[in-house]
């Protein structure tokens, strides 16, 4: 695969979701372009062999992003080792169970929400604090196709990522003018632990739906936040940027 060649030398990020995926990938790319990295996860074990994959140099943020202390604390860290923060990218989510409605329970319903929606409002209100008084700030959401379209067996998913979307959108209008951009991306299945831990019934639907018909990548997916998170982007905030193999054209 071609890539886009990126310059994050002096910039700091704080990547959520960050020991595995989409995530880990994004560090990866960051990492390579000249970032110094903070990485947050709940999973402290999948985080420190992050570390040892990533280099000494990425800063650890063991938070539970559903806990609003948890994320300001993370961001407080990020802030004092690297002097601020330029980018949050916001990778932390799950699928949740495959579900019709009407099997769907008040705790698997708000387990989903809180993670996928609720923790990207905590993250991005945490974040934008110092960005706001900086004067500069990249803030990447992942949201999913099903935030725009809706999948069946996946109501709660579903929702929380069209929550992404909307919070995206209106934050970015928001802080229009501040010099922070915000912005969103809806891929299509990714080829993660989180989508092969899905109904193989799920997955083939969600294929079924792809025109290009193969899961996207997690680097096909860093180059589109990178592109996102990089000063090359100058005029787009409150927007979502398809990944979506043909699925999405609108």
């Amino acid at each position: 695969m071609s890539e886009l060649t990126f310059d994050f030398t002096g910039r700091t990020a704080l990547i959520t979701g960050a020991a595995s995926g989409v995530g880990l990938a994004t560090a990866h790319l960051f990492l390579e372009a000249g970032a110094r990295v903070a990485l947050l996860d709940l999973k402290q074990e999948q985080l420190a062999l992050a570390k040892v994959e990533l280099g000494p140099d990425v800063v650890l943020c063991a938070a539970d992003v559903t806990r609003s202390a948890d994320v300001d604390a993370a961001v407080a860290t990020t802030e004092a080792a690297f002097g601020g923060l330029d980018i949050l990218v916001n990778s932390a989510g799950i699928a949740g169970d495959s579900l019709r409605t009407l099997d769907v329970t008040d705790a698997e319903w708000e387990r989903v929400m809180a993670i996928n929606s609720t923790g990207t409002f905590y993250c991005m209100r945490a974040a934008l604090r110092g960005m706001v008084d900086r004067g500069y700030g990249r803030i990447v959401n992942v949201a999913s196709v099903a935030g725009k379209e809706g999948n069946p067996m996946a109501g709660a998913y579903s929702a929380s990522k069209a929550a992404v979307i909307g919070m995206t959108k209106s934050v970015g209008k928001d802080v229009a003018g501040t010099g922070v951009l915000v912005n969103c991306v809806t891929p299509a299945p990714i080829d993660t632990p989180m989508v092969r831990g899905l109904s193989d019934e799920h997955v083939a639907y969600m294929l079924s739906r792809v025109p290009m018909g193969r899961l996207a990548t997690v680097e096909e997916a860093a180059q589109l936040i990178a592109y996102l998170s990089s000063d090359g982007m100058t005029f787009s905030t409150g927007a979502a940027f398809d990944l979506s193999g043909g699925r999405l054209t609108y």
